[in-house]
């Protein structure tokens, strides 16, 4: 049972706004309120909400800045920003401010609610880790310790390693990534999974660690000690 399923919708057109609305409200998800950037921060308090939909379109620089602002704050908030343009440039700027994932308009309804669904998942009540040389990944509060400190991760950060972290000194294929982390229906470019290879690497491997995270050429990636 989804616990929050609030999600407040910024800077959206009133259509887009008004069509988002209905199919989340559909498809049972509650909380839905729409406001411009300027109103985030009084929204947050007022909804505290699970995701956060920016248009990034309408927002500029100003939504980007908006995303860095709420990590540094480390709140655990889903971030998904809207992009009418899927450029490589346009993903890693996105990504780079700290947004959890971006959705591709024009909006299809199907598309939109899979990707909603796929980051709103209940979270299990039992205590569940997955453990690796220094890492701990506790799946039940979505946080990580290394060498017993904890390491900030936006959703699709700890994804990608929890799924690595599940098939250690494994070799999986770009594919496999692709399907267990973003999903068998992603129509994005692969290039997606090596910006995030390389943002879990910084931070892996901020204070001297050897690297865990290995490339096999022209496969994939390996989680290993050496």
């Amino acid at each position: 049972m989804l616990l929050n399923t609030n999600i407040l919708l910024v800077n959206l057109s009133e259509e887009l706004s008004s069509l988002i609305k209905k199919d989340l409200e559909e498809s049972g998800f509650h909380g839905v309120a729409t406001c411009s950037l300027e109103e985030v921060s009084s929204e947050l308090k007022n909804l505290t909400p699970r995701l956060l939909i920016i248009d990034r379109n309408s927002t500029g620089a100003q939504g980007l800045s908006f995303c860095r602002k709420i990590r540094a704050e480390n709140r655990q908030i889903l971030i998904l920003l809207m992009l009418l343009e899927e450029t490589l440039e346009e993903r890693v700027v996105c990504l780079e401010s700290g947004a959890d994932d971006y959705f591709l308009l024009p909006y299809y309804g199907k598309d939109f609610l899979n990707l909603v669904r796929f980051y709103l998942k209940p979270v299990s009540e039992i205590m569940e880790q997955l453990s690796f040389g220094d890492l701990i990944l506790d799946l039940s509060n979505h946080s990580l310790l290394l060498s017993g400190k904890i390491v900030e991760l936006t959703m699709k950060e700890f994804e990608l390693l929890k799924y690595l972290m599940s098939n250690p000194d494994e070799i999986l294929s770009r594919n496999q990534i692709l399907e267990n982390v973003w999903g068998i229906n992603y129509m994005g470019e692969s290039n997606v999974i090596e910006v995030y290879i390389r943002y879990l690497r910084l931070k892996l491997e901020a204070q001297g660690q050897k690297r865990i995270i290995q490339t096999v050429r022209g496969v994939g990636y390996v989680l290993r000690e050496s």
